[in-house]
């Protein structure tokens, strides 16, 4: 497991490493043996700290064009992309904010898990504390402000990068 902590000193630096983890994730997914698959992306953070910044750099790393806007009403997004010429991908974005009970957000999970996994797609959990588990092999991601009161002086992003999963 890799462990880091990277400050961002900007969205623009949030959505860069969007796109580096969007680049590991993809080379994991070609690296999978059978039996095993890419990991999810669990997200973390309070309000503002940067989830659906970071989500966009990820979908522009997928090749995905459309604009990411936070699920946090429609619950879940999919998008389709492409990086280079033959290779497809997708994102499944979900956003368990307003799903305050685990029963929900679990089944809710559950649901877009299998969507993803008949995609072949990038798995983006925003608020995952919501769920009563944590997936095997999730890359975990928390980010947060550096200064609560002064927004503009930047995040940090904790990642915890686990093998793919069984």
């Amino acid at each position: 497991m890799e462990s880091r902590s990277v400050l961002l000193a900007d969205a623009a630096a949030t959505q860069a490493l969007g796109q580096e983890l969007a680049a590991l994730w993809l080379r994991q997914r070609t690296n999978c043996s059978a039996g095993q698959q890419p990991p999810i992306l669990l997200l973390q953070g309070t309000l503002g700290a940067g989830k659906t910044c970071l989500v966009q750099g990820i979908a522009a790393g997928l090749g995905i064009e459309e604009p990411i806007t936070s699920p946090t009403f429609a619950l879940a997004q999919h998008y389709l992309g492409r990086v280079g010429s033959n290779n497809s991908t997708a994102l499944v974005h979900l956003d368990l904010y307003r799903l305050e009970q685990a029963l929900a957000a679990d089944e809710l999970f559950a649901q877009e898990e299998e969507e993803a996994l008949e995609l072949g797609a990038l798995m983006a959990v925003e608020w995952s504390e919501r769920l009563s588990f944590r997936p095997d092999g999730a890359w975990c991601i928390s980010l947060a402000l550096v200064d609560p009161d002064r927004p503009e002086a930047g995040r940090r992003a904790e990642l915890s990068l686990n093998e793919a999963r069984r």
